[in-house]
């Protein structure tokens, strides 16, 4: 290792999933590389590398964030929370429950995202309508499910009093 590359790693003390872990990154280590190579947590997903597919995201403060456009060095100081969050020993949150009750995933790659943000909407709108959680998922993209059964599990989610998820 050069001086340079030692100069380009830091390390890093980061909130996640209620837990705080220190990791060494390079500077430019995208958060969602961090999560995965680093702390490995590889429910983040990572697809188009371009914030456009909606794989990669988390919550950050109880926000949905695309995690490959966010360096790890940004999510100092705050709350990261990844789809290993969201069951609690071993046992699926209600969200969880419903997608796996109404088929709401294939092939499972896009679904630790769409997840994350419907763990956000259903958190901060319980009383969400369909038309809000389509809104919510227009920016994932899925290329199994055709989206209908995603709806639905939202909606049951919804009825079953939300998204309860692990630890803060």
């Amino acid at each position: 290792m050069t001086k340079l590359d030692a100069a380009s790693r830091h390390d890093l003390t980061l909130r996640v999933n209620g837990r705080s872990q220190t990791v060494n990154v390079e500077s430019r280590t995208t958060l969602a590389d961090c999560l995965r190579h680093g702390l490995g947590l590889t429910g983040t997903h990572l697809g188009c590398e371009h914030g456009v597919c909606g794989s990669c995201t988390v919550l950050v403060d109880g926000v949905a964030a695309r995690s490959c456009l966010m360096l790890a060095a940004q999510a100092q100081r705050h709350h990261i929370e990844t789809v290993e969050s969201l069951a609690v020993d071993g046992q699926l949150n209600e969200l969880q429950q419903a997608f796996r009750e109404l088929h709401g995933l294939q092939c499972g790659f896009c679904t630790p995202g769409i997840l994350m943000t419907l763990t956000e909407l259903l958190k901060t709108n319980p009383d969400a309508s369909e038309d809000e959680v389509r809104r919510a998922l227009s920016g994932h993209l899925c290329r199994c499910t055709g989206y209908e059964n995603i709806v639905r599990a939202a909606m049951a989610a919804l009825a079953q009093g939300g998204a309860s998820h692990g630890p803060r």
